[in-house]
Parts: structure tokens; sequence; C-alpha cells
């Protein structure tokens, strides 16, 4: 029998998180925000916000998809498979993304830089090789404050090109 979101109770997920599997109890009206930043100590997951779905600071990827994490349920993740920019890196070095925007200068505060690379990676995985207007659309739900945009969506094109070093 499901708990009642009345009773106040708790469900166990187990999900893959960054590529390893976790499991954590969370109650009903948990948020993946809260479970990731809180639980887990994923600082990249931010909020900008205050939890209305404004900002982009708290996109991660749930089974590839660029997500909102304040606004999705904690139990939304059960079986899922989640990465947040802590999970990009490898042994091998950087993710080419992570390299861009370094070496394009596509961050100035970084407050909104871990949202937009995983917003990117989203779209990259989708579209490998997208136009500028397909950029500027899947990067459409991060707020940036510093930058102006232009190197952000030229970062994304380098990678897309393959000339991003």
């Amino acid at each position: 029998m499901m708990p009642s979101p009345q009773n106040g109770a708790s469900n166990e997920i187990v999900f893959v998180l960054n590529g390893r599997e976790v499991r954590s109890r969370v109650g009903v009206a948990t948020t993946a925000f809260d479970l990731l930043r809180h639980e887990f100590g994923l600082t990249s997951v931010r909020s900008a916000c205050d939890g209305i779905g404004m900002c982009g600071t708290c996109t991660i990827l749930v089974d590839g998809r660029a997500s909102q994490s304040c606004l999705m349920l904690a139990v939304d993740l059960a079986q899922a498979e989640v990465l947040t920019v802590e999970g990009l890196a490898t042994e091998a070095g950087l993710h080419p993304l992570q390299l861009a925007f370094m070496t394009k200068g596509a961050l100035q505060c970084g407050f909104c830089t871990a949202g937009m690379i995983l917003a990117a990676k989203a779209l990259l995985d989708e579209c490998p090789n997208p136009s500028r207007e397909e950029i500027v659309r899947g990067l459409v739900g991060n707020l940036c404050r510093c930058t102006g945009y232009a190197k952000i969506v030229q970062a994304v094109a380098s990678v897309a090109e393959g000339s991003h070093g």
C-alpha cells in the first residue's frame, strides 16, 4: 500500500546518481532539489528563484533530459539515472562542455554555470549539431545575470563543432 501525502509517510527510493546506485528515504513532499543538495551535498544544484522554476540553476539530467530539480518531487527520481555537474568529469578530465565554458570565458560569477552546462549537454545529446537558434532555444530555461549569453552560446557551439580546445 502506498503511503498517502496526508500521513506524512516517507518512501524509500533507489536511483543512480552520477554513476552510482544510491538509496534514500524521502518524504512525499521532498523536492529533488532538497534531496540532492541537502542529503547528498551536491552544491552544484542551486536555486536563485526560491523554487518556482524560473532560473534553471537547479537543472539536473534525469534519464538524459534536462529537469528543474526544484519542481520535481524526490520520489520521481526512483529508478532514474540522475546526473549533476559533479558527475560530468571523468578520470580522464573535464567534460568538453566544462572545458569550453572555461576556455571561451562563458562564466563569470559561476552561479548559473552547472545548470547551463547540463542544459547544453541535454541539447547536444539530442541534437549533436545544433544551429545558433537551437542552442539559444535549448538554454532558454536557464538565466544568467552576468555574461550576456554570447560566450555561453559560443562555448556550446564550439563543442558541437569539435573546436572547444
